[in-house]
């Protein structure tokens, strides 16, 4: 113990950040479990919006993956002209504040936007419905998978992808047979960590989508109206999330203790 004893400068600023880290999670797991979560949760808002959530995430983690698995995949292997910037336009989602984006897309979007004003002339309005909840999920969700498919792809070593081409494998060969599977643990935990990310989304889809029960109205969404109105379902909401992303977190950590054995 004696050699350890420098170290108490480190331990106590590293002490109170995990308090305050563990401290609101631990309140917050006290205030849904000794309140009436039970009758909480069974408010048919909070089925509405649990539904839509996992609905729409179900859906943005599909387009997630079709276009952003491809786009990891050039962004790993080929050096094209501008791919530093389409790696910086893939990376400003994670650090643009959400509400930006949603103002964003709106203006994009909407009935006077760059796309939304064709939209709206062929009947098709995509601000406050829906699809806007999706397209703002994907917005905020997709670049946390491109980044860890990108990582996993470009893990792939070269003599492998060598090998494969010797004995005849083309790119669609090589990409389903050599890249996916060794880069599988990179591809599942970007996938896990977009699909919690989607999950929490708020900022950009209050702006683009609006705050409809039933329609745009998810979890986060009505966590913030139940805070005005309902403190107890917006407890009741938060515990559920809270329960979620630790599940993504145990299931991320799990896939990579297996995969490194």
């Amino acid at each position: 113990m004696t050699r350890h004893r420098g170290l108490w400068p480190f331990v106590l600023p590293a002490s109170a950040l995990l308090l305050l880290l563990a401290v609101p999670v631990a309140g917050l797991t006290w205030q849904a479990l000794e309140g009436d979560l039970a009758t909480q949760l069974s408010d048919p808002s909070v089925h509405s919006a649990i539904r839509l959530s996992l609905v729409t995430t179900v859906v943005s983690m599909l387009a997630v993956i079709v276009c952003g698995t491809p786009l990891a995949y050039l962004l790993a292997r080929v050096d094209f002209p501008g791919r530093r910037i389409v790696q910086m336009l893939v990376d400003l989602p994670i650090v643009l504040p959400p509400m930006v984006a949603g103002i964003a897309m709106l203006e994009v979007f909407g009935r006077q936007g760059w796309i939304g004003r064709p939209l709206a002339e062929l009947g098709i309005t995509l601000p406050f419905t829906t699809t806007a909840v999706v397209l703002s999920q994907v917005f905020v969700a997709g670049p946390f998978f491109v980044r860890a498919a990108r990582v996993g792809f470009a893990s792939v070593e070269q003599p492998v992808q060598e090998a494969a081409r010797v004995d005849g494998a083309g790119e669609a060969r090589l990409f389903w047979h050599v890249m996916v599977p060794v880069a599988r643990r990179g591809l599942f935990t970007g996938l896990v960590l977009a699909w919690a990310r989607a999950l929490g989304e708020f900022g950009a889809t209050i702006f683009f989508a609006g705050n409809r029960e039933g329609v745009t109205q998810t979890m986060p969404l009505a966590i913030f109206i139940g805070f005005e109105s309902n403190l107890g379902l917006a407890v009741g909401l938060s515990f559920v999330l809270l329960v979620a992303s630790i599940v993504v977190l145990l299931v991320v950590g799990l896939w990579g203790e297996r995969t490194d054995l």
